[in-house]
C-alpha cells in the first residue's frame, strides 16, 4: 500500500484531547441509547456521567442532532466496515453474498441498540443530513460488488427481464435510480431494471429478515433463527441469479 509520508499530519495534544474527549462522549451516548432510547437521549444526561458541564458538552456537540448524526455514522461505518471484511473477492458469489448477509445479522446482534438506531423507528424531531449517506450506502456497496462481479464473469443468468411494465406513466422505464444503479453493480448486459429491482428487494430484505428476528416478530413462526436466515439469504441470492 502506497502511503504519502511527507504530508503526514501529526495530530497536536490539542487535537488527540479533542478526539479523546468525543470518543468518550459518544461512549457515553452509546450506552444512553441502550438504556433510554434514541429518542430520550440527552446531552445533559451525557455530560452528567461523564461529569462534565454542559456547556464544555456544547463545544463539542452544540445539539442533540449532532451527537445523533454522529452515532449514525458511526453506527453505518461499523456495519459497513463488518460487512466489507466479511467479503472475499475470491469465493463464489452466493458464498460471498450468505458470508455478508450472516456477518450483517452478527454486527445486528451484538449491537442491536445501535442497530435499531440505523433502522428502527425514526427519532421523533430529527432528520438525519445528507453526510449520512455514504456511511448508509457501505452495506449495499459491498453487495452491489458480489453481484457486479458475478455479471462481469458471465455468473449470472442473461437478463431476460427487460423493462418491468409500467404502473404509471413516465419517459423513462426504469424505476431505480442512477445512484441506486451505480451501487447495485454498475452498467452490464445482465443487469437490466428487473434484475436491480431484485437486488435492491434483497437488500431491503437482508434487513427486513434481521430488523424481524431483533424485535421478536419471528417468535413462534421460526423454529431455529440460524437456519432460517441462511435459507432465507439463500432464496434471495437464488432470486438475484447468484
Amino acid at each position: 500500500m502506497f502511503t504519502e509520508r511527507h504530508h503526514h499530519h501529526v495530530p497536536t495534544a490539542r487535537e488527540r484531547v479533542r478526539t479523546e474527549i468525543t470518543a468518550e462522549i459518544t461512549d457515553a451516548a452509546r450506552r444512553q441509547l441502550a438504556e433510554v432510547g434514541a429518542a430520550a437521549l440527552s446531552l445533559r444526561a451525557v455530560a452528567r456521567e461523564l461529569g462534565m458541564a454542559s456547556s464544555a458538552l456544547y463545544r463539542y456537540f452544540p445539539s442533540r442532532d449532532e451527537l445523533l448524526t454522529r452515532l449514525i455514522i458511526d453506527g453505518y461505518d461499523a456495519l459497513g466496515a463488518t460487512a466489507e471484511t466479511a467479503d472475499d473477492p475470491t469465493a463464489a458469489p452466493r458464498e460471498r453474498w450468505l458470508a455478508v448477509c450472516r456477518a450483517v445479522r452478527a454486527w445486528a446482534l451484538a449491537h442491536p441498540h445501535e442497530y435499531a438506531l440505523l433502522y428502527g423507528s425514526p427519532v421523533p424531531g430529527y432528520s438525519a443530513p445528507q453526510d449520512t449517506v455514504p456511511s448508509a450506502s457501505r452495506v449495499g456497496v459491498v453487495l452491489g460488488r458480489v453481484l457486479g462481479d458475478a455479471a462481469r464473469a458471465g455468473a449470472l443468468p442473461e437478463a431476460g427481464g427487460g423493462a418491468l411494465p409500467e404502473a404509471g406513466g413516465g419517459d423513462d422505464p426504469r424505476v431505480v435510480t442512477p445512484e441506486a444503479v451505480a451501487i447495485l453493480g454498475g452498467e452490464h448486459p445482465a443487469l437490466d431494471d428487473a434484475v436491480r429491482v431484485r437486488a435492491l428487494l434483497a437488500w431491503s430484505s437482508v434487513y427486513g429478515t434481521i430488523s424481524f428476528e431483533l424485535f421478536g416478530h419471528l417468535v413462534g413462526s421460526v423454529a431455529d433463527g440460524d437456519r432460517y436466515f441462511d435459507r432465507a439469504m439463500t432464496e434471495l441470492a437464488r432470486m438475484m441469479g447468484l
